[in-house]
């Protein structure tokens, strides 16, 4: 009798290590592949200077291309690089960093800066409205795209409570921060935007977190605001949606 139960503790002993053995190799796998093709845009980026390589959106391409050449199913690439989303949370509160450099800065344009938020936040709110509207989208997709200028970390939060469709609205902030980095530049010259503040709270209430990337880029004063109009537009959409998301 015990000569069975040492057998069975035995197996289940070697059952787990097999199971941490293959949760290491997917983490790792996930994590190579996901960073690698991440660090790959970044090249490209910085050796042709073009904006539309954008490295996320160079990074989700071959991501795509790789799984599809080697026929590995999505479920089990994602079994170890879901866990690069448990560090959106802390890289969103280390961009309060930039932002403590400038508090002086902040101070003297408090009202500017609070003004430019709201607005930013009514825009995206009320163009999404309109859009529903116009396409004439049903209640769930309307909550979907309700959260789109946020950072993924609270939007998903949002869309869910809401009543959206969360990977759906994971797509639409993703998109939304791409676009955003790409034409900023474009934009600005447009319309003859030369403000650092004004840059860079432009970025962060429409382009949240990727925006903020490309206000990095642009300078400190524009990182810092970026990184201010992430939190608080976050925080603003958060109110926000519960209150629109009855008008359709």
């Amino acid at each position: 009798m015990r000569g069975a139960e040492h057998h069975t503790a035995e197996r289940i002993k070697e059952v787990r290590k097999h199971e941490w053995t293959d949760f290491i190799l997917l983490f790792i796998f996930g994590m190579l592949v996901s960073v690698g093709a991440y660090m790959l845009g970044v090249w490209l980026k910085k050796k042709t200077g073009w904006a539309i390589l954008n490295p996320l959106l160079v990074a989700i391409i071959v991501v795509i291309a790789f799984l599809s050449v080697f026929h590995i199913e999505y479920k089990e690439y994602n079994r170890g690089a879901v866990y690069l989303g448990y560090f959106l949370t802390p890289a969103t509160v280390c961009l309060a960093i930039p932002l403590y450099k400038q508090l002086e800065l902040l101070r003297q344009h408090l009202i500017a800066v609070a003004s430019a938020i709201v607005a930013g936040v009514a825009g995206s709110v009320g163009s999404i409205y309109v859009m529903c509207r116009f396409f004439q989208l049903e209640h769930t997709h309307y909550v979907t795209l309700l959260p789109k200028s946020i950072t993924t970390a609270i939007g998903m939060g949002v869309s869910e409570e809401a009543g959206g469709i969360v990977t759906l609205t994971v797509i639409s902030i993703i998109i939304t921060g791409i676009l955003g980095n790409i034409i900023a530049d474009w934009l600005f010259q447009i319309f003859k935007i030369e403000e650092p503040i004004a840059k860079g709270l432009a970025l962060g209430t429409a382009a949240h977190a990727i925006g903020t990337a490309k206000a990095l880029e642009l300078g400190e004063i524009e990182g810092a605001m970026s990184s201010l109009s992430i939190a608080v537009a976050g925080l603003l959409t958060v109110v926000v949606v519960p209150l629109m998301s009855g008008l359709i």
